[in-house]
């Protein structure tokens, strides 16, 4: 299993006090061409990461102009291996990528199996996930779950699952809004749904992510609705963070 993951504690239901606004509406359609992953026989995952990094920005900053929030774009850091530490913690084992909350820093591997070679939209997948970590940090949700998992530490499995699930559902959202520039089909989005559902936590003793459905199902939520307020996996029943 490939793991994206954002480096923080863990977090429970029904307990974000803060949610992305209704009236802020939906993310404007963007144009986001992918640049190719390798070519020549050369990895181009830096550059890949690059463009797709460079539209997270403009994408979102347009959004929270329309809200009470201050946009800030992230910290990027890329690493052709990983690193023993990174942002001052030692690296996740078995991270694909993975967010520096406290630095508000985005972490790329050059390598692994989560960029390396794919044709596949996992990888724009991943970046928007770890970059929905860093909204969450912008509009005060990480801190709200933090405060939550402290004050029911017997839930901090479920909430961390939704704090990641909704990050699943905010690249959605982001994939829903730059769909038309991809040039891809609707095999490539089944491909992607199969990625996600293979990227579950099922069976896991310790599950942070949710089960395979339960990923796909917020990524299509997103991916639908085209709105970061349909993102709110807080207020779910149980049974759609699972």
């Amino acid at each position: 299993m490939i793991l994206a993951i954002a480096c923080v504690p863990a977090q429970s239901a029904q307990a974000a006090p803060v949610a992305f606004p209704k009236k802020a509406g939906k993310l404007a359609i963007t144009s986001c061409p992918e640049t190719a992953i390798s070519s020549g026989g050369i990895p181009r995952t830096r550059e890949y990461l690059q463009g797709v990094v460079k539209c997270l920005d403009k994408s979102w900053a347009a959004y929270f102009k329309r809200t009470r929030w201050t946009f800030r774009k992230p910290v990027v850091l890329y690493f052709e291996e990983p690193q023993s530490t990174v942002c001052g913690v030692a690296w996740p084992e078995h991270a694909a990528a993975f967010y520096c909350t406290e630095r508000g820093t985005l972490v790329f591997p050059l390598t692994g199996r989560w960029i390396e070679d794919r044709t596949d939209l996992f990888p724009f997948k991943v970046a928007a996930h770890e970059y929905g970590h860093h909204l969450q940090s912008l509009i005060g949700v990480r801190g709200a779950y933090e405060a939550r998992v402290r004050a029911e530490p017997a839930r901090q499995d479920e909430l961390k699952r939704r704090y990641e699930l909704q990050a699943d559902c905010l690249a959605g959202v982001f994939l829903g809004s730059s769909w038309g520039s991809l040039d891809r089909t609707g095999r490539d989005w089944e491909a992607l749904v199969d990625a996600t559902r293979a990227s579950g936590d099922d069976g896991d003793d310790y599950r942070s992510h949710g089960k395979g459905a339960t990923r796909v199902y917020w990524l299509k939520r997103g991916y639908r609705a085209l709105s970061p307020a349909a993102c709110d996996t807080w207020s779910a029943p149980t049974a759609k963070v699972s």
